[in-house]
């Protein structure tokens, strides 16, 4: 009978046939193959090691061995100090800046802030200038110091005489129906007059009792350990938070811009005339030629105002705020 070339293979272990060496004819095609002549070969690494095997030589988790470590840094006594300090101005600056400083919906304009900061820098330096080449009096600086001094105290106390009559210039020559609204908004200059009033009130009272009561030689009751704790707080944080306050007063005009925006600018010619005057008076001409003279005297006042006029344009162009609007 014919297979069609199915037959018995010719022999076992030769492929052909179904005989016992040829499975379906064909051989055995799955599985090694018998009798490789090279050897079984060596397993070959695998790009990742065994689980059990760390995968580095040694336990400690660099490679290169056990780190050194930096010893802590030893914190000095100079660096707490300025800390302490940096922390008190920071305290006495946020408080200031709340009770005198002006408001966050007021017009900004970082221009006119950069022409004034200009023009102090250039008014300083003018100031050295003048000192230096005209100036012979070996206390030159220090009268020069204490005189910037001054009139940073006395900046608060010019504006609380001057800018009522400023403001009462305002409400009379607005409109007859801007002057309630204009009147009413009188309550945040005034809260922070009240304010500066009440520092100053406080330090003088808890200041001058304990200079003139408190004795170290005799024995203390506790009213006077009482008066020399005020008195310590006062030295260590009342004294800073009044300069500060001194600073943001000056700067906002005890906050008139809530009752118009163009009140400081005014606020500010009308405080530097008065100071040109109280030099003049008090101090008299400068030494120099007449020149030097004029701008030393002058040169400020005028500086001054040709940037709070050139603030007052920019708020009617660019703003449109108005003296009457």
């Amino acid at each position: 009978m014919a297979t069609g070339g199915w037959g018995p293979g010719p022999g076992p272990g030769q492929p052909g046939g179904n005989g016992p060496g040829g499975q379906g004819g064909w051989g055995a095609p799955y599985g090694p193959p018998q009798g490789n002549p090279y050897g079984t070969p060596p397993p070959q690494p695998g790009p990742y090691p065994t689980p059990n095997q760390p995968p580095y030589p040694h336990p400690n988790p660099y490679p290169y061995g056990p780190q050194p470590t930096r010893p802590a840094a030893r914190r000095r006594s100079g660096c707490l100090s300025f800390g302490l300090i940096g922390a008190l101005l920071r305290s006495t600056s946020r408080v200031a800046k709340r009770l005198f400083g002006q408001g966050d919906d007021l017009i900004v304009d970082r221009t006119v802030d950069n022409v004034q900061t200009l023009r102090t820098v250039l008014g300083a330096l003018a100031t050295v200038a003048l000192i230096l080449a005209y100036n012979a009096n070996p206390n030159r600086w220090e009268d020069a110091a204490w005189q910037g001094a001054a009139q940073l105290v006395i900046a608060p106390f010019v504006l609380i005489v001057a800018a009522p009559l400023v403001i009462m210039g305002f409400i009379y020559y607005a409109p007859p129906h801007l002057r309630p609204h204009l009147r009413s908004r009188l309550r945040a200059p005034l809260k922070s007059v009240g304010w500066y009033v009440l520092t100053l009130v406080v330090m003088g009272g808890i200041l001058v009792p304990t200079a003139l009561t408190v004795n170290a030689d005799d024995g203390k009751d506790w009213w006077e350990y009482a008066l020399a704790f005020a008195s310590l707080a006062v030295i260590v944080w009342g004294i800073p938070f009044f300069f500060m306050a001194t600073l943001y007063s000056a700067r906002s005009a005890f906050n008139s811009a809530q009752v118009h925006p163009m009140l400081p600018p005014v606020l500010t010619l009308t405080l530097v005339w008065v100071f040109a005057a109280m030099n003049v008076i008090g101090d008299g001409a400068p030494d120099g030629p007449p020149v030097v003279q004029f701008c030393s005297t002058l040169g400020g006042p005028l500086s001054v105002t040709a940037v709070s006029l050139w603030e007052l344009r920019r708020m009617r162009t660019r703003f449109g705020v108005t003296l009457r609007g």
